[in-house]
């Protein structure tokens, strides 16, 4: 009987009245605080970086208050220059606040080198397919008196016999010798 005696009394009641009047109080100061302290509805929007030189990135992104950060440079395209931007996060034309980082993928400055396989003593169709899934081309065929007809006898670059293991940029012609058949 004496707890709802309390519940409906006169300081109970005020104290309850101060509290909600807090409370209300300082949902209004975090609501128009956070307004302020995230620049709430103010964009801007992202360039489009496609082709820009990575020496040039600086001041472009400095002018519309954004920061970048390289996450990639595997993939290399000959259309683009080397060193340059092929795509970013988030893309161009896209709404986003001041001070936030662009994450960019960049062609590198050539192919990446690859390990020239073993093609010594294996047929021309093996070598030929071996030599597009590592990624090189075929460059010209010569052949050799050998008894192995279409056998790989020596592997070549640019004029040049090279071995098996030596490492070359990706889509680089590889020149084959092969037998011809003949004693």
């Amino acid at each position: 009987m004496n707890f709802l005696r309390f519940l409906f009394s006169g300081i109970f009641i005020r104290q309850l009245f101060r509290m909600s009047l807090v409370l209300v109080l300082f949902f209004f100061i975090i609501s128009f605080g956070l307004r302020f302290i995230t620049n709430h509805n103010q964009y801007k929007k992202v360039p489009d970086l496609q082709g820009v030189l990575l020496s040039a990135l600086p001041e472009i992104l400095e002018e519309e208050s954004l920061r970048y950060e390289v996450i990639d440079s595997a993939q290399f395209v000959p259309s683009l220059p080397p060193l340059s931007v092929i795509s970013h996060i988030p893309e161009a034309g896209s709404e986003v606040k001041e001070n936030r980082k662009i994450y960019l993928t960049v062609n590198p400055s050539d192919y990446r080198k690859v390990t020239v396989p073993n093609l010594i003593q294996i047929t021309k169709r093996n070598a030929e397919s071996l030599l597009k899934s590592t990624g090189f081309q075929l460059g010209e065929i010569t052949y050799k008196d050998n008894i192995g007809k279409d056998m790989v006898l020596e592997i070549k670059h640019r004029g040049n016999t090279i071995e098996p293991g030596v490492l070359l940029p990706k889509t680089s012609k590889i020149d084959l010798v092969l037998g011809n058949g003949i004693r």
